[in-house]
């Protein structure tokens, strides 16, 4: 097909949008090869580790928006240690020297410096949109330095970063000049934040579409806020307490009631019972509802609002919303797509806020339910069965049960055929966590049926190694498979090293694989990364495995074609 032009060529490449046609059509032949690498314009690395930043820059100059992740998943659970890499340091000075178009630049699980965020500034004019999720290492300064430098400036997303707050200095250094802003997210800064410079700049970007606030954000600089900007679609609301008097609050229905295009909204910090009726007026509108920072609402007040919530498709919310709560979110929200139930703080021995009663109600009353993560501490078997047939349609199911190996709460029996049953019903199922008492019979299931499965997460699972060779030989797409705390050794590590080359990576810690079984697997594989992590403060602790050798506390394997990465810490070896 080398008779087309390129240009039309180019033309043509231009409907793959997916990174993985892109891919593809990159392999038919040393021209195609070429219009595909000039003419990529969003590239997606999931893994900082897997390839050198230098390659992708050489490859793929013209690129406008760079993704790339960090630390392995289990990070967000502190299983990784805080040191041990992840680094967006040479990502962005090797753009800084060969992608000068780069516009668009989200990282997830790095470490951030000041100076790479002055650096990134500095370096693109055309620069329009930096989300990091998950981050650490940089401080207000160095947002200050992007406000300043970036006068392109379209989004600035920071969600659940650690950053070492500095004063409120750089919300003032936005230009005047700058009135480009669409979405500002900074939810995650805990310092004081400059209302008369926030107002400003909300006043001089009349394409603002979302916004979240921090928790330092009053209810007055809110109404404010809310009476310019009529057209936002998204909303974190700032700090929502009784501290203030009556008018305020009255003066913040009235600005939410002129929000006609309010889609989302989240933020509620130390919200009391007081302002939820000022919510009401913008609830039927929702289709998005982030409560997951709201423990001082008690159960009653999530419901009544809940209740007014008819066009609901996404709702985050702590398990203090009770089994009761979740029937009320069963009857109301029947476009309900998206479910996510965290743990509160707040927990008494004995009394389960949110049980299997709760999650089979969403399952008959939200039929469309396909994403759900649910924190409890019991479930059932027969519930679990109930939901498959209910919600045959999840591509995602993470159900976290806090009690480690917890049994059926009726039956006292493994939890194998409740899992087996969502993995057999939910034909589209990519990504899963299971937790409770399972035995290597669940992973039999998951061999033999989750044939779309992408992710998967296991804690306190397994009898044996036949566990993890069951989903190492039956689920043909898995990309990420993580562990910890199962009985998973040397011979689940390498009954199939063959799987390795089409995953991207490996994580387990606590199990029973020994550093002589990861030296086998890097003789093995060379493309491989094996990384064994034994922690300084636990050197001392020499678990031994059933052969009578030293167990491995933490490995990591991942595919690369960079080879040993230069920044492992010393408690890392890579084999």
């Amino acid at each position: 097909m080398t008779y087309f032009p390129e240009e039309v060529v180019e033309h043509i490449f231009s409907f793959l949008p997916a990174q993985c046609d892109r891919n593809t059509v990159s392999l038919v032949c040393k021209v195609w090869y070429e219009v595909e690498r000039l003419s990529r314009r969003n590239v997606f690395v999931g893994n900082c580790y897997a390839v050198r930043p230098e390659r992708v820059v050489l490859r793929f100059p013209n690129v406008r928006a760079l993704s790339v992740k960090g630390k392995p998943h289990f990070a967000d659970f502190n299983l990784v240690p805080p040191d041990w890499g992840g680094y967006a340091g040479p990502w962005i000075e090797a753009a800084a020297r060969g992608c000068v178009g780069l516009e668009e630049l989200r990282m997830k699980r790095m470490v951030v410096s000041d100076e790479s965020l002055e650096l990134l500034a500095k370096s693109f004019p055309r620069f329009r949109a930096l989300i990091l999720v998950s981050c650490e290492g940089f401080s207000t300064d160095g947002l200050a330095a992007i406000a300043s430098h970036c006068k392109l400036l379209r989004e600035l997303d920071l969600q659940e970063n650690e950053v070492d707050d500095r004063g409120p200095r750089w919300l003032s250094c936005f230009p005047d000049s700058c009135t480009s802003l669409a979405s500002l997210n900074f939810a995650c800064i805990k310092g004081e934040v400059n209302a008369g410079a926030l107002e400003r700049l909300v006043a001089r970007s009349p394409n603002l579409r979302s916004l979240r606030l921090n928790r330092s954000v009053s209810v007055e600089t809110l109404s404010k806020i809310l009476m310019r900007t009529p057209n936002l679609e998204d909303l974190g609301t700032g700090n929502l307490t009784e501290e203030f008097q009556t008018e305020s609050y009255q003066r913040l229905t009235v600005a939410l009631e002129k929000c006609k295009m309010l889609k989302s909204l989240s933020g509620f910090w130390d919200a009391s019972s007081f302002c939820v009726p000022c919510i009401y007026p913008v609830c039927v509108q929702l289709t998005g509802l982030n409560l997951s920072y709201a423990p001082t609402l008690e159960s009653s007040d999530l419901t009544k609002m809940i209740s007014h919530c008819v066009k609901l498709q996404r709702l985050w919310v702590l398990d203090c919303i009770a089994d009761k709560g979740l029937q009320v979110v069963a009857s109301t929200c029947k476009d309900l797509q998206e479910l996510r139930v965290f743990p509160s703080e707040f927990y008494i021995a004995g009394y389960s806020p949110v049980t299997e009663e709760g999650l089979v109600a969403i399952s008959v009353g939200c039929p469309k339910l396909s994403s759900l993560l649910y924190f409890c501490h019991q479930m059932t078997n027969d519930a679990l069965i109930t939901i498959a047939k209910n919600c045959p349609n999840f591509t995602r199911f993470r159900l976290c049960i806090l009690e480690p190996g917890k049994p059926d709460a009726m039956t006292n029996q493994p939890l194998d055929e409740g899992f087996g049953a969502i993995v057999r019903e939910c034909e589209g199922l990519r990504r899963l966590s299971i937790s409770g008492l399972l035995t290597d019979k669940v992973f039999m299931h998951i061999g033999r049926h989750a044939k779309q499965l992408e992710m998967l997460s296991i804690a306190f699972a397994g009898d044996s190694d036949a566990g993890m060779m069951h989903v190492m030989e039956g689920c043909k797409n898995l990309r990420k498979l993580e562990i910890r705390d199962s009985p998973f050794g040397d011979a689940a590590l390498l009954g199939n090293v063959a799987k390795y080359e089409t995953m991207r990576s490996l994580w387990m810690s606590s199990c029973t694989v020994t550093e002589k079984g990861c030296q086998v697997l890097a003789s093995k594989m060379p493309m491989l990364n094996v990384e064994v992590i034994n922690e300084v403060d636990e050197s001392s602790e020499m678990d031994e495995s059933h052969g009578g050798l030293p167990k491995v506390h933490k490995l990591y394997v991942y595919r690369t074609i960079a080879g040993a990465r230069d920044d492992a810490p010393d408690f890392v070896k890579i084999l």
